[in-house]
């Protein structure tokens, strides 16, 4: 089953960053490319990356037809997805545990979502 791991960036997250030493904010890093390659290496990890800033994205919408792309401006926003880890395990209480190492849950938290499976689904 596929769970997508959520690392948000807010305010709580932003006031812990501010704490971190260098060398803390290097190991924060690090720690997130060992991540990666444990899940790899165990066979889990279908992707991962880190976002960038939410003041870099492009809004697509479509209205009668026609696709309108808007780059801002963009409302203050208090939280904001920085980056994720989508993964292919056993069950929820594995996710859970690949959840446990990202770095950013000994900070603050990270989410875990189930992926809806659409594959039986008729069209």
């Amino acid at each position: 089953m596929k769970y997508l791991i959520l690392i948000q960036s807010n305010e709580r997250s932003l006031a812990v960053w501010e704490t971190l030493t260098d060398q803390q904010r290097t190991d924060f890093g690090v720690g997130h490319l060992k991540l990666s390659q444990e899940m790899a290496e165990a066979g889990v990890l279908v992707a991962s990356e880190g976002l960038a800033d939410p003041s870099l994205a492009t809004w697509v919408s479509v209205r009668d037809g026609r696709t309108i792309a808007s780059d801002g401006p963009y409302a203050e926003v208090k939280e904001h997805l920085a980056g994720f880890y989508l993964i292919d395990c056993a069950d929820a209480d594995e996710a859970v545990a690949w959840a446990a190492k990202v770095p950013d849950a000994a900070y603050t938290q990270v989410e875990i979502r189930p992926v809806l499976d659409m594959s039986g689904w008729d069209f």
